[in-house]
């Protein structure tokens, strides 16, 4: 199914100007990086899943598994600088994953009649943001535990008192070279689910944030909240009231502050990775309701 909404008066200028044609997205293949996935539908639809910063397209396969079962197409590409340790990871820019999930989105639209994104945290974003680029296949968009700093019930306090400002503390030298760790529940609920995602490090997942990678999560969340009132794209946004890591209010404010469509959805029994999490079912249930309907339930809290 094909969805159809207002077109955004502007759309937000590619860095690179051009819009991947059909040959050129078939003769980019970013499967040859070994940990991006894909698996083919049977519906002409499709879904990419973004995964977070400083992890990896691995994280992506529970959620990916359910869209599967409902006939979508799946693809979790992997994103600039990830997956390959945290220099790599020092070394990029937000541009460059941007240009990660745009070039991926072509390379899917010329397998598929319709593209719908989803992303976790900073891939939700992304995922948005590359939906409102020239000539952007992406019909719509499900945003997991959107997250702009961190500032959750579990993050220690200093680190949430300084979040909102590391675009200043970056002027420190040698700031960039820091790590900061993952909570000890790595923002999963469930045990079992957590030891999984633990073991996640031989495929691409960092254990740690590279305070580089969180700079860019910074630049990347205010070049968002200056685009969001032209992005038309409908989008669904999903967060847990328990989420470790993220405020509510990261999600009520791209919900207030979007200038399309848009449905915002409560969970109650996940922490923020919810695509892997206890209600990684509902996650995915939720986001293929909304991408066929444009629509979705909205609970209050």
């Amino acid at each position: 199914m094909t969805l159809s909404f207002t077109e955004a008066k502007t759309r937000f200028p590619r860095s690179f100007t051009r819009s991947a044609s059909k040959r050129e997205a078939q003769l980019f293949n970013p499967l040859n990086d070994g940990l991006s996935f894909f698996s083919e539908g049977v519906s002409g639809e499709a879904v990419m899943l973004v995964h977070g910063m400083s992890g990896a397209p691995a994280e992506m396969r529970l959620v990916a598994r359910q869209f599967s079962r409902m006939g979508y197409s799946v693809f979790a590409p992997l994103l600039a600088g990830h997956g390959r340790g945290e220099e790599a990871l020092r070394r990029s820019r937000f541009e460059d994953w941007l240009e990660s999930v745009s070039s991926a989105a072509d390379w899917l639209a010329s397998r598929s009649d319709s593209v719908f994104g989803a992303g976790i945290c900073v891939g939700g974003k992304l995922a948005l943001l590359a939906s409102h680029m020239q000539s952007s296949p992406i019909q719509a968009v499900a945003l997991y535990s959107p997250c702009f700093h961190y500032d959750g019930w579990n993050v220690p306090r200093y680190y949430a008192v300084l979040s909102p400002h590391i675009r200043w503390l970056k002027m420190i030298p040698f700031i960039d070279r820091l790590n900061f760790n993952e909570t000890p529940s790595l923002g999963i609920k469930d045990e079992r689910l957590r030891r999984m995602i633990a073991g996640m490090e031989n495929e691409g997942v960092l254990s740690h944030f590279p305070a580089r990678g969180l700079i860019e999560m910074n630049r990347l969340g205010h070049h968002l909240k200056r685009h969001l009132p032209a992005i038309m794209t409908p989008s669904l946004i999903i967060h847990s009231t328990e989420d470790d890591l993220s405020g509510p209010d990261h999600a009520r404010y791209i919900a207030a502050n979007l200038g399309g469509p848009r449905a915002l959805h409560w969970l109650n029994d996940s922490y923020h990775m919810i695509h892997v999490d206890r209600e990684h079912r509902q996650v995915a249930e939720y986001s293929a309701r909304f991408f066929e309907n444009n629509d979705a339930v909205r609970n209050q809290i």
